[in-house]
């Protein structure tokens, strides 16, 4: 038994039962994210092992997402995280962002808000400003491009409905998605969204360019203008 007082390290759990010897025995899906995190951070400090380090970092930060938008400076000023340490963290972060980024040579098929999200969801919920992209798609929904249009503030009277299309008139496509990030975490549409995807759905009509949804991207979670507002939708 410990002596009171005393700290709790790695080296005090049952070998078998360490996140290095679990990774190599059950592979890295069976750890959680403090697991992984102690990992790389190898040692905790003086009043925390590895893992309570871990676990005190995503605290701090709002777990994964937030550690990839922090820089290393706010990263060293956690107690126990040197330069080396927050380079290891942001690299690993950032291998694991272009990892889940890597388009497939096969384009894919866009057949749901939820394909949306999961594809776009890790990169635009890392964003600290408003982003719009539009996402291009040819008569069988597959994905032929992503046009990155619009960074900051956005309503109906700031972004120009027309340019919404262009990438999509250059490349004869059939169809469109609207994509936009909420920095507050909020996916919640507001009533410029809604006003935005009403304005471009009535454009779409006339340039026989369908708007097929609106997706809102938050902090690990999204929400379809369509879904909630299916009447701004031609049937």
């Amino acid at each position: 038994m410990r002596e009171t007082g005393s700290i709790y390290r790695i080296s005090d759990i049952e070998k078998d039962e360490r996140p290095r010897e679990r990774l190599l025995r059950e592979g890295p899906a069976a750890l959680s994210n403090a697991e992984l995190l102690a990992i790389l951070l190898r040692a905790g400090t003086e009043r925390e092992n590895a893992i309570d380090l871990a676990g005190h970092i995503l605290i701090e930060f709002d777990g994964l997402g937030g550690l990839q938008r922090i820089s290393v400076a706010e990263l060293t000023a956690i107690h126990g995280i040197g330069e080396a340490k927050a380079c290891q963290i942001k690299a690993a972060i950032e291998l694991g962002y272009r990892l889940a980024t890597l388009m497939p040579e096969e384009k894919p098929v866009i057949s749901s808000p939820e394909v949306v999200a999961n594809m776009f969801m890790l990169e635009l919920g890392a964003k600290v400003q408003e982003n719009l992209w539009v996402l291009i798609l040819d008569m069988k929904n597959k994905l032929i491009a992503k046009d990155e249009l619009y960074v900051g503030s956005l309503n109906a009277s700031t972004v120009r409905i027309g340019e919404l299309f262009r990438g999509a008139i250059q490349r004869h496509a059939a169809s469109i998605i609207l994509i936009h990030n909420h920095p507050s975490g909020d996916p919640t549409p507001s009533a410029e969204d809604l006003a935005m995807t009403r304005a471009a759905v009535q454009a779409g009509k006339l340039l026989d360019i369908a708007v097929l949804d609106h997706i809102v991207i938050g902090q690990g979670r999204y929400q379809s203008i369509k879904t909630l507002q299916g009447s701004l939708f031609p049937g």
